[in-house]
């Protein structure tokens, strides 16, 4: 009997692999990737808050103990204290250029009641502008308000 060919097909070659979508493994490695960063970032931002409230505490710790200054230098000492912090732990743009009632209105955000808009902590914006000098209880209740405000930095998320 004779052999008769068996109708073959030609070869035919897989698709292709698409690009979309990824594997299983390029969406962990996309997303453990991005919560990494935003962590690390998280992390420093902390860090660098901490580190500076750290060392502005110690800062007016030493403000404190200065009896050589008297209520001027020291008021002044207080207020560029206040601001370096601000401008470190909260964004540039929105800490640099505030100025009088909208610069205590800031740092009242921070604490309970208005201690800086309608308290002692008005020195800090009036104060230079006048001859007139608190006196060292005033000084003492301000940098009492200084330190709450310090404290209550390191309490913001």
């Amino acid at each position: 009997m004779p052999i008769t060919p068996l109708p073959l097909r030609d070869i035919h070659t897989p698709e292709l692999i698409s690009w979309w979508p990824p594997a299983i493994g390029w969406w962990l490695l996309a997303i453990t990737t991005t919560l990494t960063l935003y962590l690390l970032f998280r992390l420093y931002k902390r860090l660098t808050r901490n580190n500076a409230v750290k060392t502005a505490k110690k800062i007016l710790q030493q403000i404190k103990q200065n009896t050589a200054n008297d209520s001027r230098k020291k008021l002044s000492e207080l207020s560029i204290l206040i601001r370096r912090v601000a401008i470190s732990t909260e964004p540039r743009e929105k800490t640099a250029s505030l100025i009088g009632n909208t610069w205590l209105t800031f740092l009242d955000a921070s604490v309970k009641g208005s201690p800086f808009t309608e308290g002692i902590g008005r020195y800090l914006a009036e104060t230079p502008y006048q001859k007139a000098l608190p006196d060292e209880l005033e000084i003492s209740q301000l940098i009492s308000l200084c330190e709450e405000w310090l404290n209550a930095q390191n309490k913001k998320p």
